[in-house]
């Protein structure tokens, strides 16, 4: 890995609790494919985010454990819901990640540092650079501390939109939810994806996220908002 971290960069890191002692990892993790094809030769975030995302779903699982005796389908419910891509992306945000991510041009014209995908995975990145740098439990100590509002909030308690949709349709005697593609637009690393679900002879709703399966869990919810 050749360069190192900006001023700006490593005082953010330092800030959020990361310590990074040495450049190496934390520029690989911040580091997306795009960048290299600007005449740069740096390693990516994906072998990072490969070990920080098990990082987290380790330790979100054994948070999850200790916090009740609630059974296996709910705590795979709520671990789902909290180590998504949204959730975090929506981490990445709060702690201003984006503009810390080295996105080659076209890249971030296109949007890349909004990405939901992007940054969940330099998220993940980041733990697992942590994970390297400092071991297990630093890592884990600074996955409770960033998600904590998410760990003791409401995220994954509620049935999941998709599941609330086909028991709603079958508690109605209805044939069970079609979801569709009707468009996907813009490059691999900022797509958006809008789908329709439809219940036969009920009617039908369209949303649009960064990924399929948010598309189709907001869409979800859009139709029992509107029919449910």
């Amino acid at each position: 890995m050749t360069g190192s971290l900006v001023p700006e960069t490593r005082a953010w890191l330092e800030a959020q609790g990361f310590a990074p002692a040495g450049d190496a990892p934390w520029l690989e993790a911040l580091t997306h494919g795009s960048f290299n094809g600007s005449g740069a030769d740096e390693a990516d975030y994906q072998r990072l985010e490969f070990l920080g995302d098990r990082v987290l779903g380790l330790s979100v699982a054994a948070w999850l454990f200790r916090a009740g005796d609630a059974p296996e389908g709910r705590l795979s419910q709520r671990l789902n819901a909290l180590v998504s891509g949204a959730t975090c992306a929506r981490i990445a945000r709060t702690i201003g990640l984006p503009q810390h991510i080295r996105l080659g041009k076209q890249a971030r014209d296109d949007g890349g540092a909004d990405s939901d995908k992007i940054l969940g995975d330099v998220m993940e990145a980041l733990i697992g650079a942590c994970f390297i740098a400092h071991g297990f439990d630093a890592a884990q100590g600074l996955i409770y501390r960033l998600w904590a509002q998410e760990l003791e909030g409401d995220v994954g308690k509620a049935k999941h939109p998709k599941s609330a949709l086909q028991e709603w349709a079958a508690g109605n005697r209805r044939m069970a939810p079609l979801y569709e593609v009707t468009d996907r637009s813009g490059p691999d690393h900022a797509a958006r994806f809008t789908v329709r679900v439809t219940v036969r002879n009920v009617g039908s709703a369209e949303a649009t996220a960064t990924s399929k399966g948010e598309a189709e869990k907001l869409a979800a919810k859009a139709f029992l908002e509107q029919f449910g």
